[in-house]
């Protein structure tokens, strides 16, 4: 029996279908509502003056003409704004110090990154408050400006916090096995300095807030994927119950991580709005986010890792440097740990350690980006694996091959501690296998030498770790984040037979509301387009806990799950009650609740519905309704994984990359939809690809943000990829009743090191033999240069 007949996704009517989203109406046909779309009777509008300085001290803020341009109402400065605390931090790990200084809405006495606000304007007019903010005048006196992370940490440098008295945040450790006897018996061992630079998050809708107090109650609108933690943090701001606050994300227009933060201007504009007592809005610019919409990524790694001649991995060790910028946000100093927990890869290796650094710069924060730290991990491990195989003048699937973990030995514990729920990594490459000829793209490559063209093709075995998450691992006493990490539902079920599904998680693109709706119908015995999905929204469904680290199926759609299955059971009770059978013989077949061998002696989804709510005949004891609550925490993370391969051809003139082939096998479970999937992996691969070869936030030496628009911030376009090429393989994890995975970050986590090492085999006839992102023509023509000389 394979593994997709084992699956209880497998027999079902709808689940696995590869059906049309149904969200994708409103947002082609531009009937979607974003928070720019919505105004309220009486709105003003806000502007931000934002510092010019890298790191400055704010000697003066003269306000007065501001105050007098025509149609502005108020200006506020840091001092004068009395929040209850600087802007959250999400993180204390058990017995480690970091050092995290206060992140205020508005700078208070220094600055600390280009884009540092220091003053609000709020007036009539959307461009009026931005003429307005431009009359607020400044004195700064500059200091000197922290941008290099290495040189941060040495001994006489420059600060960023001169009263923490160092530019290190802290320092965290995750190990295990004997790396010293792992290193010891190994015949050669490979070092590499690899470098993760910065991004940005990029999403097509930038962010906006639109805040409204009146009455004693907050509603606030966001472009964010975490409507609930915002509706918490802005409770503990504005000092008032949380009863009181609603927070809606209408939709979002793309996360990718970035909006998965707690801004200080929602925290502001909520203020603001309480202090005036009128609903406030404010739209950012897109040269606003790229300055002041969190980054990701910038870590610098010193990997080591041993083998035998043979090719068996005997130890990895990791040093990671991470730049936190200036300061640390929601989630800022957990992102390179959350790499650690996977540093063993797909492999067996006996002894693994990651030891992480963070370093304060003055520049914007960084934080999570789709991945958050596993694309940072397989980049270390993937590229580092590549170079450990040439070493040893060994075929580098050869070397995979050799220490995959064993199919059969799932549930595995790796080195680490960590267990691994399901895989089959052999499977995965052994299909990516079917789908590329190695032999035949090299000679290809040979063929087109002559022209001055090299061909590469590079691979990647990949798994991460996601499903955020068991509590008792990452809650306060383990790994020390400051809340649960659960998710809920609640399913009801109208007279009509009709259904709504309110979800904890709040989705920004991922097509949810079609799968949810095909995990509930299955269970219901109704059809999706019967079943509305509700999310985003605090005032509506129980409490939740949003999306991030491909959390949003494996945890929030099982406790969907759960929910519809406690009313089939409700359900199978009043029919056995009204058919005056046994609830054991009632079964969902041919979309009714029948009589096991008599499909005819059945009732409906809305049948059921009715007998619920208008209780003539329901058995004795049971309450009218039909509608049920779960909530739902994971037992263990999930971990999804694959094999991919890409295939570059490098100008050797120019140093141009094109990407003529790229193929990926990916394994996230049984599918729920399959068109969702291949979404998310196309996304994610071009994601990935980016930041290989297109994507840098650039700082100079003072601090200044080169690359503050996309002008100068490069995406990829859809000239610049092929048309990919996927297959899946389907192995179940045990930790949830769907068998499924996350697959999100899935396509960014591999795509990255994939094709830094087809780049890096592209140009090995060149003498070049290793090289960091990003990939672009300068730096492979100077490197194609250098080895010339």
């Amino acid at each position: 029996m394979t593994a997709v007949e084992e699956s209880p996704a497998a027999s079902a009517k709808w689940v696995g279908q590869a059906l049309k989203r149904k969200e994708d109406p409103r947002l082609i046909m531009g009937r979607a509502r974003y928070v720019d779309d919505i105004n309220v009777t009486g709105q003003l509008w806000a502007a931000f003056v934002r510092s010019p300085e890298a790191h400055a001290r704010i000697v003066s803020i003269d306000t007065s003409a501001a105050k007098e341009y025509p149609g502005v109402h108020a200006v506020f400065t840091g001092k004068e704004v009395d929040l209850e605390s600087p802007l959250p931090m999400a993180w204390v790990p058990p017995g480690v110090e970091v050092n995290n200084p206060p992140h205020w809405a508005l700078a208070k006495d220094e600055v600390n990154h280009v884009g540092d606000p220091v003053a609000i304007v709020i007036g009539d007019d959307r461009y009026g408050v931005v003429d307005a903010a431009e009359q607020v005048v400044v004195e700064y006196e500059p200091l000197p400006a922290v941008t290099d992370m290495e040189e941060a940490l040495k001994e006489g440098a420059d600060l960023v916090h001169a009263d923490l008295g160092t530019n290190k945040c802290h320092e965290w450790s995750l190990g295990g096995g004997d790396l010293e006897d792992g290193f010891a018996k190994a015949d050669v061992i490979v070092e590499r300095r690899v470098v993760n630079h910065r991004t940005a998050g990029a999403a097509i809708e930038p962010r906006g807030v639109l805040a409204d107090y009146r009455a004693g109650a907050l509603t606030l609108y966001s472009s964010t994927q975490v409507p609930h933690f915002l509706r918490l943090f802005l409770a503990l701001q504005l000092g008032i119950s949380e009863d009181r606050v609603r927070a809606i994300a209408p939709e979002v227009g793309g996360g990718f991580g970035s909006k998965l933060q707690i801004y200080g201007e929602e925290i502001l504009l909520a203020w603001a709005s309480r202090r005036l007592e009128r609903p406030i809005k404010w739209i950012i610019t897109r040269s606003e986010d790229m300055q002041v919409t969190h980054h990701g990524r910038d870590q610098i790694a010193y990997v080591k890792v041993g083998a035998t001649r043979d090719g068996k991995i005997t130890a990895f060790h990791t040093h990671i440097f991470a730049d936190f910028g200036a300061y640390l946000m929601l989630l800022t100093p957990t992102i390179p740990s959350l790499g650690a927990f996977v540093m063993s890869g797909c492999y067996d290796i006996p002894a693994v350690q990651t030891d992480i650094t963070g370093v304060f710069t003055n520049k914007f924060p960084t934080d999570a980006i789709r991945g958050a730290g596993r694309p940072e991990a397989t980049q270390m491990i993937e590229v580092t694996l590549d170079q450990l195989a040439h070493e040893l003048e060994m075929d580098p699937l050869e070397l995979r091959r050799r220490n995959f973990i064993a199919a059969d030995s799932f549930p595995h514990e790796v080195a680490l501690g960590v267990v691994y729920d399901s895989g089959n990594y052999e499977g995965t490459l052994s299909k990516l296998l079917e789908h590329i000829d190695v032999e035949q793209v090299r000679r290809e490559a040979q063929e087109l030498r002559p022209k001055g063209i090299y061909r590469g093709i590079g691979f990647c075995t990949w798994t991460e770790i996601c499903g955020l998450a068991p509590s008792r691992v990452t809650g306060p006493s383990g790994f020390g984040l400051q809340t649960g990490l659960w998710e809920s539902a609640l399913v009801r079920v109208h007279i009509t037979g009709a259904v709504t599904v309110y979800t904890g998680t709040s989705p920004h693109g991922q097509g949810l509301e079609t799968a949810f709706a095909q995990i509930a119908a299955d269970r219901l015995g109704t059809d999706p387009a019967q079943v509305e999905v509700i999310h985003g929204d605090t005032g509506t469904g129980p409490q939740g806990l949003d999306t991030y680290g491909s959390r949003s199926l494996a945890v929030g759609g099982e406790s969907i799950a759960k929910a519809a299955a406690k009313i089939a059971d409700k359900a199978r009770r009043i029919v056995a009650h009204q058919l005056e059978a046994a609830p054991e013989d009632i079964e969902l077949t041919g979309g009714k609740f029948a009589v096991k061998g008599s499909p005819d002696r059945g009732m409906t989804l809305a049948e059921v519905a009715g007998a619920a709510y208008i209780p003539e005949n329901l058995p004795e004891g049971m309450e009218p309704g039909l509608e049920e609550l779960s909530f739902y925490d994971p037992s263990n993370f999930v971990f999804p994984f694959g094999a991919h391969a890409c295939v570059v051809d490098v100008d050797a003139e120019t140093g141009k990359v094109d990407v003529v082939r790229y193929v990926g096998v990916d394994d996230c479970g049984p599918a729920i939809n399959p068109n969702l999937i291949e979404g998310q992996i196309h996304g994610g691969v071009v994601h990935g690809i980016g930041q290989a070869l297109f994507e840098r936030i650039h700082y100079d030496e003072t601090g200044q943000l080169i690359t503050g628009s996309f002008v100068d911030y490069a995406l990829p376009s859809a000239a610049d990829v092929p048309s990919f090429e996927t297959d899946r393989t389907e192995t179940p994890s045990p930790v949830n009743s769907l068998g499924v995975k996350g697959v999100g970050e899935a396509g960014t986590i591999a795509a990255s090191a994939t094709v830094t090492n087809a780049v890096i085999d592209a140009l090995r006839p060149l003498g070049v033999t290793y090289l960091n992102m990003p990939l672009n023509p300068q730096r492979i023509w100077e490197a194609i240069q250098e080895a010339k000389q």
